[in-house]
């Protein structure tokens, strides 16, 4: 699963590969909270281990996309 994330100021997005047991709903569980707080972060770990934060106040968007399916869903 393919997520992208545009961050406020930053021209280019955030691009992570993640894990076949990346838990979706937490995500977007974890994501809302961090939209919602003045001071929230979001950590991700992508497929190679790298770990991201990214400030709540600062995500533009937010585009979950399934690997091979072509058809990718997006939010804000």
């Amino acid at each position: 699963m393919d997520i992208r994330i545009g961050v406020a100021h930053i021209q280019k997005e955030i691009s992570l590969e993640m894990p076949d047991d990346f838990d979706l709903n937490s995500f977007k569980s974890d994501l809302e909270q961090a939209l919602e707080s003045e001071t929230g972060m979001i950590w991700l770990t992508d497929i190679n281990g790298r770990e991201v934060g990214i400030p709540g106040n600062k995500i533009g968007y937010t585009e979950i996309g399934i690997q091979d399916s072509g058809r990718p869903v997006g939010f804000s």
